[in-house]
This record gives C-alpha cells, sequence and structure tokens, in this order.
C-alpha cells in the first residue's frame, strides 16, 4: 500500500497538469513525515532496544553505503529520479538517464519498505504512522519523477511498468525485513533498524529536500515542520 502511491502519483500526473509548486509542497509534507518516522520508529527504537553504540553503528553505516551508492548512480542521470525538468539530452540522450532513474528509485524504496518488515517483528502490526510516512513521500516522487519521464520521451507503457517494478521491490523488501530479522537478536534487529533509518535519512538530505526547495520555496520549510506533526499525531493514535 506504501509502495503503491508513486503508481498513483504518476497516473495523477498523466491525467492531471499539476503545478510544480504543489509537487514541492507534497514533497516537503513527505520530508517532514519520514524525518519523523525515521526518529521515532527506528533510530528511538534501536537506541532503547540496544544502545547508543548499535543504533550509530547501524545508522551512520546505512548514511554512507546509501551515499556511496547514490553516488554511482547519480554519474549516469540518477539524480534526477525526482526532478520534474527531464534530462538534459545533449548529456545523456533521450531518455538516456531512464535506468538509472529506476535504479535510483529502487534504492530510495529499499529502506523504505525494509523499516515497514521490520517495525512487524515483536508487534506484528505495523503503525499508522509509518505506512502515512512512506505514502506521503513516495506520492510526490511518482509525480515529480513521471513528469521528467515524460519530458525524456517515455510512454505511458514504459511509465507504468516502472512504477509496477518499484511496487515489486518495495513488497519484496518489507518481507526481507521481516523474514531475515525476526529470529535475529535485540543487537542486529536495532543495527538494521538504524541503518535503514540512516539510508533513509541521506536519500532525504541528497534528493528530497533539494528538490521540494527548488519546486515549492521557502514556504517548505512550514510545510516540512507539519509533516513532521502529522507523522508524530498519527503515530499517538
Amino acid at each position: 500500500m506504501a509502495g503503491s502511491a508513486s503508481l498513483l502519483g504518476a497516473l495523477t500526473v498523466l491525467i492531471f497538469d499539476v503545478p510544480k509548486r504543489i509537487i514541492g509542497y507534497i514533497m516537503a509534507l513527505g520530508v517532514g513525515a519520514l524525518i519523523a518516522a525515521t526518529t521515532y520508529e527506528l533510530l528511538g527504537e534501536a537506541v532503547r532496544q540496544a544502545g547508543f553504540l548499535e543504533a550509530a553503528i547501524g545508522f551512520l553505516g546505512g548514511a554512507l553505503i546509501f551515499t556511496v551508492f547514490d553516488s554511482a548512480v547519480s554519474t549516469k542521470g540518477g539524480h534526477k529520479r525526482k526532478h520534474s525538468e527531464g534530462s538534459n539530452t545533449s548529456e545523456s540522450g533521450k531518455g538516456g538517464c531512464g535506468l538509472a532513474i529506476f535504479i535510483g528509485t529502487v534504492m530510495d524504496a529499499i529502506p523504505e519498505s525494509a523499516m515497514i518488515g521490520i517495525s512487524l517483528i515483536g508487534s506484528h502490526s505495523v503503525g499508522l504512522s509509518l505506512v502515512a510516512a512512506i505514502f506521503i513521500s513516495n506520492f510526490p516522487e511518482g509525480l515529480s519523477s513521471t513528469v521528467g519521464l515524460k519530458k525524456d520521451g517515455y510512454s505511458r507503457t514504459k511509465v507504468f511498468t516502472m512504477w509496477g517494478a518499484v511496487i515489486v521491490f518495495s513488497a519484496l523488501s518489507s518481507l526481507a525485513g521481516f523474514a531475515l530479522l525476526d529470529k535475529a537478536g535485540d543487537g542486529i534487529q536495532a543495527i538494521i533498524s538504524a541503518f535503514a533509518g540512516g539510508g533513509i535519512t541521506a536519500m532525504i538530505a541528497s534528493t528530497m529536500m533539494p528538490e521540494a526547495f527548488k519546486e515549492g520555496g521557502p514556504a517548505v520549510g512550514f510545510i516540512t515542520a507539519v509533516g513532521i506533526f502529522i507523522t508524530l499525531m498519527l503515530g499517538s493514535l
């Protein structure tokens, strides 16, 4: 359900002409939601579960690994995965960065979806705030990326195939997060949980926040705060 938001965003932008400023506002809301979910659901829980050292190892390790992979993908055009202006044809050719955009999008989805699977361990239920945070963040990603892919000449079939594959990878990541860690000790669970949080934090800072400000302007600061508050409110229900 959380992963399907990207496909819903793609469908929305293929049917309606969504202003870039609105895309920026929605993305800022997603930034705030993910910041809150990562802090309360992952990092804070890792500290409570195993301690500061395990949380630090996982969190900083996740951020570092994501940054390394993001740098590699970005050199091929993957940095445009949340952009709405399309690729520079002189740089990559028509649609030349499409594969890199797809790989980068899957890379973003893996830690988010794994976070859902990890949250099932022990409680056997998924928090509303967590699903809402990932849904809110994925929706503008589908919007913005699809605008760029349309400008690069991608057909509707290719766009839907891409987002459908992202949903599949998201579901598999969530399953892996639960299945691989269900029997693991508290220390390992805490490290992996914090690792996903570090990857998400790096993704937010390197892709979502710059694009949100670029499209939405200074107002995104307040909207990001609203996203954090909404997630906190949902988590208290």
